[in-house]
């Protein structure tokens, strides 16, 4: 059993990393599918409602909640497979639930993309990176990510994978990484 969490700032390849490991068959968790659940429940758009529903979570639950409400969801996927991907990891709180619950068992794996990269990815995937027609900028993001914990999550990681190469390369190691473990990848 295997239980791989993946921790980075937006735009640094977080999901582009689930989206490889789904393809390869290796079920994904997103925490953030936590959140937008909780945003319908809620009566509250996800999209503009996420960031604020996530801190009110916490707040309401205590740092780790959006952990332990993943933590029966993962367990559920790892009764059809030894490998799961948990998407959205944010804090060190929620990092210390998901070793208390699966010891050595859970990797933690950080995706690592400089700010400037990070902005262009988001342009290009229509997401709002400077802050222009009422979005949230990159900036307040990192620093609302960072406010959960996000840095001293990315300070506990087992493994840092760089994404400052191309998708294609990007998307070799995470396979690297699934078919053949961290160690292949510290090499």
């Amino acid at each position: 059993m295997t239980v791989i969490g993946i921790v980075g700032l937006p735009g640094s390849g977080k999901s582009e990393a689930a989206n490889v490991a789904a393809d390869a068959g290796v079920p994904v968790v997103t925490m953030g599918d936590v959140i937008r659940q909780e945003c319908r429940d809620r009566g509250l758009d996800p999209a503009t409602h996420h960031g604020e529903v996530a801190t009110a979570l916490r707040e309401e639950n205590g740092p780790g909640a959006i952990a332990e409400r993943s933590l029966p969801v993962i367990e559920r996927a790892l009764d059809d497979s030894d490998t799961v991907v948990v998407d959205g990891i944010r804090s060190d709180v929620e990092v210390a639930a998901f070793r208390d619950a699966f010891g050595e068992s859970f990797v933690l794996v950080e995706i690592d993309a400089p700010f400037q990269l990070r902005a262009e990815r988001l342009d290009i995937r229509g997401r709002d990176a400077g802050g222009d027609e009422g979005g949230e900028s990159l900036e307040a993001r990192d620093e609302r990510e960072l406010g959960f914990g996000m840095g001293e999550a990315m300070a506990m990681a087992d493994l840092t994978v760089d994404n400052t190469e191309s998708l294609a390369a990007f998307q070799r190691k995470i396979r690297t990484l699934l078919r053949d473990g961290p160690e292949a990848l510290r090499r």
